[in-house]
């Protein structure tokens, strides 16, 4: 039988549908981590988004499809969004963005506890789980969900992690 630990690390698996963003962004690194100021200016102007579909804000990061994840470092250049999901991209707030994510196949994880604890997570998902499941990480955006739940860096918030995937292929039989 699985510990606990195991059993809130197992993702599920499923398929996200579309999604049609309106957001922030702004290209970082983990060594140079601007996430604070993206969120701070986001958060001053989203009420001026008309047509939210939920309450939920996503935080979407997207990797350079031409580098390898696996040598992903702190100093790893990517886009960072601050955003949330709309009906439509039909009324744009000035200084925002459209943003669209494809249908696709995601192990979605639950973050419990404070933000700054994140980094366990992210290093077993990365370290562990991905390498020792039948899938791999495929190159679309990543992305966390934050509904009312998420309360930053308290320890009872919660948060979901969608992580892109796609089977392995099986090597040749011969």
């Amino acid at each position: 039988m699985k510990n606990t630990t195991e059993l809130s690390m197992a993702p599920r698996i499923m398929t996200s549908p579309l999604r049609t963003l309106v957001g922030k962004r702004l290209t970082t690194a983990l060594v140079q981590n601007s996430t604070f100021e993206l969120w701070n200016g986001f958060m001053r102007q989203q009420k001026e988004i008309s047509n939210r579909i939920n309450g939920a804000f996503l935080s979407v990061e997207i990797y350079d499809p031409a580098s390898e994840f696996e040598k992903f470092t702190k100093h790893t250049k990517f886009e960072k969004w601050a955003a949330v999901e709309v009906s439509n991209h039909l009324s744009i707030p000035v200084g925002m963005e459209p943003l669209v994510i494809k249908e696709g196949l995601y192990a979605v994880f639950i973050h419990r506890g404070p933000a700054r604890d994140g980094a366990r997570l992210f290093d077993f998902i990365f370290k562990e789980w991905i390498p020792a499941s039948e899938y791999t990480v495929d190159q679309r955006p990543h992305f966390e969900i934050m509904t009312e739940k998420y309360r930053h860096e308290d320890p009872d918030s919660e948060e979901e992690l969608w992580v892109p995937i796609t089977r392995k292929t099986s090597p040749p039989q011969g």
